[in-house]
């Protein structure tokens, strides 16, 4: 079959974009009639499209997963629950790919293998559960595991976006401000400030000549900021041990670091105890915790402890060596390996990680935006008081 790229029109007549294995177009204008969508126009898909692929917003895979599960519970058929859902998602691209799922089961694979050719969809993690599900009967329970991880995982950026969205809209306030008074304010007044028949005092000196540089050299700022970021990208995609050393960086940074090191550790604690719970060996779960990381350091040292286990090490051991798991998670480990629930243990420290982000997203908040607002706030005291002396002083000399 080869893949074909298409152009078609859904019920409500919009044109719908996307991708279908197909045997030639008759046969993609039948999948898609299947689908419930229209036929325009088609073209075989070319290698580098072959490779973006398309995503889905977790929103909609948890409404997949989610719903999976009601319709396993109820002894619904596999078929028939992801015809239900192919009819019901409002992703056409979705939608399309659940009808190829459909047609892969209805061909004797299994619905893991039929899940497998869209890793930009279904994370290799969902993958490995759904066939450990589909190995052990268990396939209801493993779509429960998956909709709570995938709520969790949707929570946990929200977060994220919290964290960095409020500083970052309260500096580009500041910076507004900063820019607006270098670049009009200042330079109004200016004038005036040099022709009040007096020596200028330094601190007004001093914010007429910043006024001048930003007017002068704003654009250059910019160009060298923009530089460095696409030096920085470029390099990273060079040089693998340039990204490992960002990624390094990015858990050192100050306030953020920490935080961003707890988010880590609490996605490696829940996918791991997720996995573990659906019968999958400890080296599978770490493998599939390396590849969900996020950050090549974390990765590495995952490798490492697989490695360990793999030369006869225990778990606890092969996590202590490596250095970079704090004690909690170390405790929770030992804890686990000798009582015999290691996924109960890891969820500890999933809701342990989860609540202490939570806390340390509004003590951030709390504590930037108050130091922001000082900032802002001397700015433009000091952009007054270098305005004001010069005209006090005139006043002054005037009366006596």
């Amino acid at each position: 079959m080869a893949l074909y790229q298409y152009v078609a029109v859904d019920p409500a007549g919009k044109r719908v974009r996307g991708m279908q294995d197909a045997a030639n177009p008759v046969d993609l204008e039948l999948r898609l009639k299947r689908g419930g969508l229209d036929l325009i126009s088609a073209r075989p898909a070319r290698a580098s499209q072959l490779a973006l692929g398309r995503r889905v917003r977790r929103q909609e895979l948890i409404t997949f997963f989610f719903n999976l599960e009601s319709l396993t519970q109820a002894g619904v058929p596999l078929l028939e629950s992801l015809a239900d859902l192919r009819d019901t998602m409002n992703d056409p691209a979705f939608r399309q790919i659940i009808a190829n799922m459909i047609e892969g089961v209805e061909g004797g694979q299994r619905l893991s293998q039929a899940m497998a050719p869209y890793p930009r969809v279904f994370e290799p993690v969902h993958v490995s559960l759904v066939r450990a599900g589909e190995q052990s009967g268990r396939l209801a329970e493993v779509f429960g595991h998956i909709t709570e991880s995938l709520k969790w995982q949707d929570e946990l950026a929200a977060q994220t976006r919290q964290l960095m969205l409020y500083p970052a809209m309260v500096l580009v306030v500041v910076l507004a401000v900063f820019l607006f008074l270098m670049l009009y304010l200042v330079p109004q007044l200016s004038g005036f400030m040099q022709n009040i028949g007096q020596a200028v005092p330094l601190q007004t000196q001093l914010l007429i000549a910043v006024s001048e540089a930003v007017a002068s050299y704003w654009y250059l700022a910019a160009g060298l900021l923009a530089g460095a970021a696409a030096g920085i990208w470029l390099g990273a995609r060079l040089m693998p041990g340039l990204e490992s050393r960002i990624d390094g960086l990015k858990l050192k940074l100050w306030l953020v670091g920490p935080i961003l090191h707890k988010i880590i550790l609490a996605r490696f604690a829940n996918t791991f105890a997720m996995m573990y719970a659906s019968g999958i060996s400890i080296l599978e779960c770490i493998a599939a915790a390396r590849d969900i990381a996020g950050n090549r350091v974390v990765a590495a040292s995952l490798e490492q402890v697989g490695r360990r286990i793999e030369e006869g090490k225990n778990l606890t051991q092969s996590f202590a060596e490596v250095g970079l798991f704090p004690p909690l998670v170390l405790r929770m480990l030992r804890v686990g390996e000798s009582t015999g629930a290691l996924d109960k243990a890891l969820l500890n420290v999933t809701y342990f990680y989860d609540r202490d982000v939570r806390e340390s997203v509004k003590r951030i908040q709390t504590m930037i935006g108050p130091f922001l607002t000082l900032v802002l706030g001397a700015l433009i005291g000091w952009v007054m008081f270098s305005v004001l002396m010069p005209v006090y002083d005139v006043i002054s000399r005037t009366r006596f």
